[in-house]
C-alpha cells in the first residue's frame, strides 16, 4: 500500500507555480512587439499587386502577414515532425 504523506513537498514540480519556457517567452515578447508596431503605424498604405490594388490600414497589413507567417512556420513544423515520425517507424520496422 501506497501512503502519501501531507507534510513535505516530495514531487519536482510541486510548489514551483507556473513556469514559462523560453520559447513561450520569446512569443510573449513578439506578441508585445508586435502590438506596439501596430499601434504605432496606423496610416493607410496602398497595395498594387498583380492587377490588383488595395487601401488597407498598415495595422492591419501587419496583422495579416505576421498571421500568414505564424501559419507557414506552424506548418513547417508539423511536416518536420511528420517526417521524423514516419522516420522512426521506419527503423523501428528494420
Amino acid at each position: 500500500m501506497v501512503r502519501q504523506g501531507s507534510g513535505g513537498s516530495t514531487g519536482a514540480a510541486e510548489g514551483r507555480g507556473l513556469r514559462l519556457g523560453g520559447g513561450a517567452i520569446a512569443a510573449l515578447i513578439g506578441v508585445g512587439l508586435l502590438v506596439v508596431f501596430m499601434f504605432q503605424n496606423t496610416e493607410r498604405i496602398t497595395l498594387d499587386f498583380l492587377f490588383w490594388s488595395f487601401t488597407w490600414p498598415l495595422w492591419l497589413f501587419t496583422l495579416v502577414t505576421a498571421l500568414i507567417g505564424a501559419m507557414v512556420w506552424f506548418g513547417l513544423g508539423v511536416v518536420r515532425r511528420h517526417r521524423r515520425r514516419t522516420a522512426r517507424r521506419a527503423d523501428r520496422r528494420d
